[in-house]
């Protein structure tokens, strides 16, 4: 595979800088779409920033029973944009916040999700995907980790297959990233899926629903007190990397890093 089918993705030279997210609501149900398709929904600063003003905005609305995070384009997330990446910490706030806003938050996939994205789908309380879709932690290939994302997906994926897929960069598909954990559910349909779960959200109680999250992710805020500061100081620490720059300078130009044999 060539770096750009393997790597976190770039903003490309002529897209726009603005990353914005639309919003849709349906009987409480509040949809937020990443809506850069022309950067696959990279994670950008930009990103970063209006995602978190749009689940603050959702939290403090009673209209708001529960959030759908999905997105347009092919590519639900592709992982750090190289040329205008948020800050580690930024980036772990937003996480944080998925982790804690006292409303469910739905992942709805119907493409591709790489590195970051990953941490978004693995922060969400449940997540649907399309069997077209696929999902890779592309980190080691640009010589950095996946160390914040590690956050929310350690206490609720299956540590083997984490071993293998963070160590080896491969893709792999809906329905293994179902079996690990990575997602509740994969149809050739999601919206089928997710119809009765949505339907379900809508007949339960705010209070219900707050407090019953907040019991699901004691162990995964517990992570995030324990291991955000030594993991967002490890991020900082490899993009700035001698081999960090490598990959990331290999992957804007195309090629394969120093370090392929």
């Amino acid at each position: 595979m060539t770096p750009s089918e393997e790597a976190p993705v770039t903003t490309p030279r002529e897209a726009p800088v603005t990353a914005p997210i639309g919003r849709a609501r349906d009987r409480g149900v509040e949809t937020l779409s990443l809506d850069a398709a022309g950067t696959r929904n990279a994670l950008s600063a930009a990103l970063v920033a209006e995602l978190a003003d749009a689940l603050a905005g959702c939290a403090a609305d009673p209209g708001v029973r529960a959030v759908v995070l999905t997105h347009t384009g092919g590519t639900f997330c592709a992982g750090a944009d190289l040329r205008d990446p948020p800050a580690p910490d930024a980036f772990v706030a937003l996480l944080r916040q998925l982790v804690e806003l006292p409303k469910p938050v739905v992942a709805r996939v119907t493409g591709h999700v790489r590195a970051g994205g990953l941490g978004l789908l693995a922060a969400c309380d449940i997540t649907a995907a399309s069997t077209a879709s696929t999902f890779a932690f592309t980190e080691v290939r640009i010589g950095v980790a996946p160390a914040v994302i590690s956050l929310p997906l350690l206490p609720r994926t299956d540590p083997r297959a984490l071993s293998r897929y963070y160590l080896t960069g491969e893709r792999f598909d809906a329905l293994e990233a179902a079996r690990i954990g990575l997602l509740t559910t994969a149809a050739e349909d999601v919206d089928t899926v997710l119809a009765p779960v949505l339907d379900g959200l809508r007949k339960a109680a705010p209070q219900g629903l707050a407090e019953t999250k907040r019991l699901l992710t004691v162990r995964v805020l517990e992570a995030f007190e324990r291991d955000a500061a030594a993991l967002t100081a490890l991020s900082a620490r490899l993009f700035a990397s001698p081999q960090a720059r490598e990959g990331m300078t290999a992957f804007l130009e195309r090629r394969e890093p120093a370090w392929v044999l």
